[in-house]
């Protein structure tokens, strides 16, 4: 088979999913060591540009806590963590706004722009309505938040105008009016459970799911709500894949059809796990059986 000839066969296996998917909305949440490498940002940014010209409505969620970390450091402040979580002094929230929003979102948006695709950037702020989240044990980690409701206007706008959404983890805590940093991978679920996209995309630094967690070609291809839970229960999900599991069982329940985890840096790997039969990494899907 000629090189012409093998890149027909891709398109041509591509086919059905285009056909599928056209019309639907997906929403990728993107973070991890994916977005230190500014020419992996850039491909991924221009595979979902292909998503967006092939008639997929895509949503971006997107973290950056290397970014926010090295922002604080170059203010002579240091990055503390409790349980995971980062403590947000009212300084700190500062420099996560300017990071998160001012620099990664902007950054995103205009890669998808540079490729001829249509993006526009979303405080989380407008999206997000937020309230204090508490370390375990209750304790005060500052203005991190969790959560509470999401208005889905401005991204429906953006879907209905054809323009990719590109969206950072802030939220507005309504009384106080105080910004709260939120974990990106929880934002992004809140966010599927409201609008129940066809596919929830959590694209990090992991192949998946893993039977061993030593092992990394110990992959689970497939996996529906129940077994997952059961390898949380035995283990086999530990330490912070755990609340990304949840968040995705529970997105399931909400109307989502889909949650895949995927690897950020492998070259096309979005492209690999929804336009083909096999995939690359991890789709969680409900109890019945759905074509991948």
């Amino acid at each position: 088979m000629t090189q012409a000839q093998e890149k027909a066969s891709v398109l041509t296996e591509a086919l059905p999913y285009l056909q599928r998917f056209r019309g639907k909305t997906f929403l990728i949440k993107m973070g991890g060591s994916a977005m230190d490498d500014s020419n992996l940002v850039r491909e991924v940014m221009r595979d979902i540009t292909f998503l967006e010209v092939a008639g997929i409505k895509p949503i971006v969620v997107h973290g950056g806590g290397k970014a926010i970390s090295a922002a604080m450091e170059e203010a002579g402040l240091e990055a503390k963590f409790i349980g995971g979580l980062r403590v947000t002094t009212p300084e700190a929230i500062q420099i996560v706004e300017e990071t998160l929003h001012g620099k990664v979102n902007k950054n995103l948006v205009n890669y998808i722009n540079e490729f001829g695709g249509q993006a526009t950037s979303i405080h989380g702020t407008t999206v997000f309505c937020a309230k204090q989240l508490y370390a375990s044990g209750n304790i005060d980690i500052g203005q991190v938040g969790q959560v509470t409701q999401c208005h889905i206007e401005e991204v429906q706008h953006a879907l209905n105008s054809a323009k990719v959404p590109v969206i950072s983890p802030l939220g507005l805590e309504a009384s106080s009016q105080e910004t709260y940093n939120i974990n990106a991978d929880l934002a992004a679920a809140a966010l599927a459970c409201a609008l129940q996209p066809a596919k929830l995309v959590y694209l990090s630094d992991v192949p998946g799911l893993l039977r061993d967690p030593s092992d990394s070609e110990s992959l689970i291809e497939s996996i529906c709500q129940s077994e997952a839970q059961a390898l949380i229960a035995d283990g086999t999900i530990s330490g912070g894949m755990i609340p990304k599991v949840e968040s995705a069982i529970e997105a399931l329940n909400q109307g989502v059809e889909k949650v895949h985890f995927i690897d950020g840096r492998t070259p096309h790997t979005l492209l690999l796990e929804i336009f083909t039969q096999s995939g690359v990494g991890t789709e969680i899907r409900k109890q019945t059986r759905i074509q991948r």
